[in-house]
């Protein structure tokens, strides 16, 4: 298992916001220090302008320079547009491990998968996983699923993948909660699996295995996941019922699929982050 990351990620912050530096500083220095993993660890690739077009507008490029902030949520930073660059970048980084044969984690911020076309919103900026993708769509992988497990729908994906031949999204998210957005299929290739807030972790857990199943019908030679924890009982920002070793359960299902994948951290807002993403891991690790 490998772990992409640049410390330069934690560079930006806005108080009282909940996508903190320290989401990604504390679980980064938990795995560093944690014994039951081997891990290697390797830094994001450079990305063009070309690559980024290949799913944002020429506007968005142009709108991630300009000094204001793109909604409430989602405020303009200094340098935000390299950060959101090298989270890409993390994401193919990642991606090329996977296709190599290694299964690759990118722990980075700013998240990516609320990011559409030709907007930033939902604290992200670019696609990062959807970018991934088109990438690996642009060196001839034949067909790739996504896999979303945020509890916010990956709204940001959807759009830039919203009839890609080749590509399949699958979301299991809240459909009560932001972005308001997912509450059916769409566009051919994207399968949305809403569950109410507030309903029993067994609810989650089968829309879990319906996503799952979905992913597998696509016979996908590569899997992308968007790993978000916020589906977590502990979390602040939704209504979802999972708890810790759900997490070890839902990387021991993406095993069992036999896919070669890599994961991209999105969302997760609680105290235990670190935990979650190492027994996340663990799963995905078959340990």
């Amino acid at each position: 298992m490998t772990i992409v990351h640049d410390p330069r990620c934690s560079g930006y912050h806005q108080p009282g916001h909940p996508e903190k530096p320290n989401r990604v500083v504390r679980s980064a220095e938990q795995l560093r220090w944690q014994k039951a993993l081997e891990l290697r660890w390797a830094e994001p690739v450079a990305v063009s302008d070309e690559l980024l077009l290949r799913g944002h507008t020429p506007a968005h490029l142009e709108r991630m320079r300009q000094p204001v902030d793109f909604d409430a949520d989602t405020p303009w930073h200094p340098e935000i547009e390299a950060h959101a660059r090298r989270g890409v970048g993390a994401a193919v980084r990642a991606m090329e491990l996977a296709l190599a044969g290694e299964s690759a984690f990118s722990l980075m911020r700013p998240p990516g998968h609320h990011a559409e076309r030709g907007r930033a919103m939902g604290f992200c900026y670019y696609g990062s996983i959807a970018l991934a993708v088109l990438e690996a769509r642009a060196r001839g992988v034949g067909r790739i699923a996504v896999f979303d497990f945020d509890v916010h729908h990956g709204n940001g994906t959807q759009d830039i993948l919203a009839g890609v031949e080749g590509v399949t999204f699958v979301s299991v998210h809240q459909g009560d909660a932001y972005p308001g957005t997912g509450v059916g299929d769409f566009a051919g290739n994207c399968l949305n699996f809403p569950v109410a807030g507030g309903l029993p972790r067994r609810d989650w857990i089968a829309a879990f295995e319906r996503g799952l199943a979905a992913v597998a019908a696509a016979r996908p030679q590569l899997l992308a996941v968007s790993a978000g924890f916020d589906a977590y009982e502990r979390d602040p920002l939704a209504d979802g019922r999972l708890e810790r070793e759900d997490y070890h359960w839902l990387g021991s299902r993406i095993r069992s699929l036999g896919v070669p994948h890599f994961s991209v951290l999105e969302g997760g807002y609680s105290l235990d982050l670190p935990d979650l993403i190492q027994l996340h891991l663990l799963g995905l690790e078959g340990r």
